[in-house]
């Protein structure tokens, strides 16, 4: 089955085009109902003229939602971009654009909405300059006019995709929903990459290293004896609580994947600098990591916390303060050593990005074979409910008086709690958060002060202090004399 994601900006008309193409509302949350906005990844499948099915992925449009979107775009194998006549081109079609390109999808269509309200014209003209070569096609999800035509055209587009289920791989699901069905247990739901999966699989849940056994599948709501790869997969598993799981774990098959810190990539970027600090997104997870250039667009990842990358995935790269999307490209070697500009690395990088095999060693040049990286051990149960407690607590992080020494240790390890101020310990999640508001406010308003963050966070002195006195340590803030904080120029 092929993956369709929704792209463009807020008040556009995604979900009510998707609505109308697959008659699901995905806005599914009161919050989105009473806002009248996506916050949330939504689900649909939707069935095409000749028979041919999609899994729609409908993404948020709101800025402040754009890791969320970049979340929903992995993995997705063509686009719907969606442009109102009414407004045109705006910085989200342009920022959704450019983490299309960062991914690799290249094919797509694009649905000039609201066609009923003004000449889409004009829109058509910016959306085909922004993606050339897509179909672009006018239409009007309140009356229905234009709606078929646009499922027509999905389908020539679909009809031209390999399908990732074309060839053979290992099962690799990147979760992004994890909730409990009463007499069922723990679900995980995400877009299967790759492989098959079936009731009575054995799996291992990353990067804890847990391991799970499939209970049972779904494929959109629908239960199915087996599920392949692009298609939107929900797994009951046994041998895990739903609280040992979280929104950028992977279930995989033994081996598939493994957690990794230090990524080396072919990345296409702008405004990047050896040696800054930036967010990679991949798959439903993301990592702040230090770039460090290679030259010639190779780049290594330093990454704060692993991800769970193969060679061939992409990633995308996003700019931590003010957040904005640099660009992004392709995992070289997901297994990488530190390392800087050595001739024979570089030259070893480059052949992986040409796809050329490796070159066999000589018998009498051959090198005494390497010990094998022992397998991280998976965190014990009470430092995963360790982790979901600081999850939980978001800016307002516990002292590390409250907090048991051991499983601290282990989730420092594992980069899943950082420290923050003198003696509090935070999701590495909700600094991240916090960061980008900070970068966010020092945008739009040149600096920020305490109280500022404290009334922005509705928190307390003691928590805003924490966290600036946090930014400031990391360089990304810079303390002035009058007590604001500003950027820090790098």
């Amino acid at each position: 089955m092929t993956t369709l994601g929704t792209a463009g900006h807020i008040d556009h008309g995604k979900t009510a085009l998707v609505a109308a193409l697959t008659g699901i509302d995905t806005d599914r949350l009161p919050a989105e109902k009473a806002r009248g906005i996506s916050i949330e990844l939504g689900y649909a499948p939707l069935e095409l003229p000749s028979g041919r099915r999609l899994s729609v992925v409908d993404v948020p449009g709101h800025e402040r939602f754009v890791r969320t979107m970049v979340a929903g775009a992995t993995g997705i194998d063509l686009y719907l971009m969606v442009v109102a006549a009414d407004d045109g081109v705006m910085p989200q079609t342009v920022e959704h654009a450019t983490v299309l390109a960062a991914l690799g999808v290249d094919a797509g269509v694009v649905a000039v909405t609201k066609s009923d309200v003004t000449d889409p014209g004009r829109a058509a003209v910016e959306a085909a300059e922004l993606l050339p070569g897509a179909e672009v096609v006018a239409c009007s999800a309140r009356t229905g006019a234009g709606v078929d035509e646009v499922r027509a055209a999905l389908d020539r587009v679909a009809a031209g995709l390999s399908g990732r289920g074309d060839g053979d791989g290992r099962p690799v699901l990147h979760v992004d929903r994890a909730f409990t069905i009463r007499g069922a247990g723990t679900v995980v739901t995400g877009t299967l990459w790759s492989g098959a999966v079936a009731a009575g699989d054995r799996l291992v849940l990353l990067p804890a290293g847990r391991p799970v056994r499939v209970r049972s599948v779904q494929v959109h709501d629908e239960p199915v004896e087996r599920a392949g790869a692009g298609q939107r997969v929900a797994l009951n598993l046994a041998g895990v609580a739903v609280r040992e799981v979280a929104r950028g774990d992977v279930v995989a098959a033994p081996g598939a994947v493994a957690p990794a810190r230090l990524l080396d990539c072919a990345l296409t970027l702008r405004d990047a600098r050896h040696g800054m600090r930036a967010h990679v997104h991949h798959g439903t997870r993301e990592a702040a990591a230090r770039l460090a250039d290679l030259g010639d667009g190779l780049w290594q990842a330093r990454l704060e916390r692993p991800l769970l990358a193969r060679a061939g995935d992409r990633v995308v790269v996003r700019a931590i303060a003010p957040p904005d999307t640099l660009g992004g490209g392709v995992v070289l070697d997901p297994a990488a050593r530190r390392h800087g500009r050595r001739p024979e690395v570089l030259e070893r990088l480059q052949r992986l990005r040409r796809g050329e095999p490796e070159p066999e060693p000589t018998p009498s040049a051959a090198p005494a074979p390497e010990p094998a990286a022992p397998e991280p051990a998976p965190l014990p149960a009470s430092a995963l409910a360790l982790e979901e407690r600081l999850r939980a607590a978001g800016h307002e992080p516990p002292s590390e008086s409250e907090l048991d020494p051991a499983d601290l240790r282990a989730l420092r390890d594992a980069g899943r709690a950082v420290r923050v101020g003198r003696a509090m310990y935070a999701h590495p999640e909700a600094v991240a958060l916090v960061r980008a508001r900070v970068g966010e406010i020092i945008a739009a308003e040149g600096s920020i002060t305490l109280a500022r963050l404290r009334d922005e966070l509705a928190t307390s002195r003691r928590y805003a202090q924490a966290l600036l006195e946090h930014l400031d340590a990391e360089r990304v803030t810079k303390r002035l004399p009058d007590d604001s904080r500003v950027l820090r120029r790098r």
